[in-house]
Order: structure tokens, then C-alpha cells, then sequence
């Protein structure tokens, strides 16, 4: 089981910054837990992460009729570096790391969305610290202005007009057909 691709390192990345929620007991896991119409999303992260996964992605009711579709990984060594740097008394937070394109690509389907000629990455769940690791993480690693905008009371990240084609770019190659719809054009 010793280590992870690449390829996993990012998705686990890119989730742990969109949706994506971990557990630890002994060793950590790792949730995917999406809507099912985005089934066919999870169930790429699935075949991503299938080695480190003993059962399926399964559809679940939740809140007020919402049907979710996902998965869990087990329970593991290998993601225990995930939550100590993610979770911090037991709430989640970013920590500095490495976005790869792909990892931004994951975020962005996970938590992205458009709005006329702007780019919106919904934050709102993390604390302001985090937030500001988020923009200087975009900044530094991909030159890519951000501001926090303000969401009723709450801050989520805009990437700024100037840099929402560069956006496009790198993350392009990486979205999922079913999710090119959020897309800046």
C-alpha cells in the first residue's frame, strides 16, 4: 500500500480543498460525497483511488430528499499525512502545499463555479487564515490574481477577470466532460 501516485496525491488535494472530508481513528479515510448527478464524477475519483478503497461508490438519502452518491476509502497509513496537515483540532483547514493543475482542476469541480466573465472558488466553509493561504497558493504557484469576495457572511475566492483565461488553461485539460459546463467561455 506504501505510496500514492501522483495522480492521487492531487485528487486527494483538490477534494480536500472542495468537498472532500476526512476521519482518523487509528489511521485516516478519506469521504467522497457528492450529489447523484454528479455520479459519474465520483465515480472517476473512484477508479483514482480504487486501490486504496474496499467498496464502491453507493447512493445514500440525505437532507431533505437529496440523494448523495459515495464512497470512503479505508482506513490508512498513507493518508495520515493528509489529516494532520488538513485537520487541526479537528477542524479543517489548508494548509501551504503544492497545487498542481490538477489538484486546482479538482478543487475547481469539486467547489467552482462561474458567474458572467468571473471565476468563483466557495471557500466559505474554510477560516480566513485558510482562505489567504488559498490566495497566496494561486498567486505564488500559478500567477493567478484572487480577491475574497464577500458571500451574505461569509468570504469565498474570485479569480480576477485579467486572470480567468490563465484559469482556463490550466485547469482545462483536467475537467471532466460533465463538468465543463462550469467553465468560463
Amino acid at each position: 500500500m506504501g505510496s500514492l501516485t501522483e495522480m492521487q496525491r492531487s485528487v486527494i488535494v483538490g477534494s480536500l480543498l472542495g468537498d472532500g472530508a476526512m476521519r482518523c481513528k487509528t489511521n485516516a479515510l478519506l469521504e467522497i460525497n457528492h450529489s447523484f448527478a454528479q455520479r459519474e464524477y465520483v465515480d472517476w475519483k473512484y477508479r483514482v483511488l480504487a486501490n486504496l478503497v474496499a467498496t464502491p461508490p453507493k447512493a445514500r438519502n440525505g437532507n431533505a430528499g437529496r440523494i448523495a452518491y459515495r464512497f470512503t476509502t479505508r482506513s490508512l497509513p498513507v493518508l495520515m499525512p493528509y489529516f494532520v496537515a488538513f485537520y487541526l483540532g479537528g477542524r479543517k483547514v489548508v494548509p501551504r502545499l503544492e497545487l498542481t493543475s490538477l489538484a486546482l482542476a479538482t478543487w475547481f469541480m469539486d467547489d467552482g463555479c462561474k458567474s458572467r466573465r468571473s471565476v468563483y472558488l466557495n471557500t466559505q466553509q474554510f477560516d480566513l487564515g485558510s482562505q489567504m493561504r488559498m490566495l497566496d497558493m494561486l498567486l505564488e504557484q500559478w500567477k493567478l490574481d484572487a480577491t475574497l469576495n464577500r458571500d451574505k457572511s461569509y468570504h469565498r475566492i474570485r479569480i480576477a477577470v485579467a486572470s480567468v483565461e490563465r484559469f482556463r488553461l490550466i485547469v482545462e485539460p483536467h475537467i471532466r466532460q460533465e463538468l465543463r459546463y462550469k467553465l468560463p467561455s
